[in-house]
């Protein structure tokens, strides 16, 4: 029986969970193969720890903030979506609680993108369907 894909956790922070207008994407600075390329914050759930902990953890650790977490994006099979070295990735919406965005670890940049136009980053491959469903649902109204 073939190994599960690791999970990893991430968020797609908006502006406004009730009126979401902006997407916040972050640029990678590691590894090597990944540098200057964007993607949604968050990280690999440690051994024991529930999913939405992971997220809160990989946030504050990644970009200095708290959250509210809205309501996930299915994949298109499910919970989760397939990323790159078959992982999986299970996302939510997201809106800033306290603190200020900075790229404390694993990206050296953070941009603020219009959920018109969320394509204006060089987005990891296996992240665009995911900007995709994140713009069809934020076009629905509220993400909470």
């Amino acid at each position: 029986m073939p190994d599960q894909p690791r999970l990893v956790v991430a968020a797609a922070i908006v502006d406004d969970l009730d009126a979401p207008t902006q997407l916040l994407a972050a640029r990678r600075s590691a590894p090597k193969s990944l540098a200057g390329l964007w993607e949604f914050a968050g990280g690999k759930i440690e051994d024991g720890e529930r999913d939405v902990d992971a997220l809160h953890r990989e946030l504050a650790e990644e970009l200095g903030i708290e959250v509210t977490i809205g309501r996930p994006i299915p994949g298109p099979t499910g919970a989760d979506w397939p990323i790159l070295h078959g992982h999986a990735m299970r996302i939510w919406f997201a809106a800033i609680d306290q603190g200020t965005p900075e790229p404390l670890a694993d990206h050296d940049a953070l941009r603020w993108l219009p959920l018109t136009d969320p394509y204006d980053v060089a987005w990891l491959e296996p992240d665009l369907p995911i900007v995709t469903a994140v713009r069809q649902h934020t076009a629905r109204g509220p993400v909470r």
